[in-house]
């Protein structure tokens, strides 16, 4: 995979991310979730494209790691049990809706 194919990779996750927020539910739980799944989700996305253009090696593994660092606050995220079940509420949801 080369550098342009990842910026459209995760440019599509930070979309997917965004779309999965939306149909998170309203309530306590779900917007504190839905606010730092955005943050981290849409910032895989701009850091990485810092990394792209980073100035030397060094630049590069630097924001390579803040990518990283991101990617995993996504994962720690989704792992936790309130967070799972309100994600996969929402996911129910949103794949019942399209059913219809």
């Amino acid at each position: 995979m080369n550098a342009d194919e990842l910026k459209i990779r995760t440019k599509d996750f930070a979309l997917r991310v965004i779309k999965l927020v939306s149909e998170l539910p309203k309530t306590v739980e779900g917007r504190a979730i839905a606010n730092q799944i955005v943050r981290s989700g849409t910032s895989v996305t701009a850091n990485y494209r810092a990394t792209c253009r980073a100035r030397s090696r060094t630049e590069f593994v630097a924001k390579i790691g803040i990518v990283l660092e991101e990617a995993d606050r996504d994962v720690i995220m989704a792992g936790t049990d309130r967070c799972y079940e309100t994600l996969t509420a929402a996911a129910r949801g949103a794949a019942s809706q399209r059913s219809r």
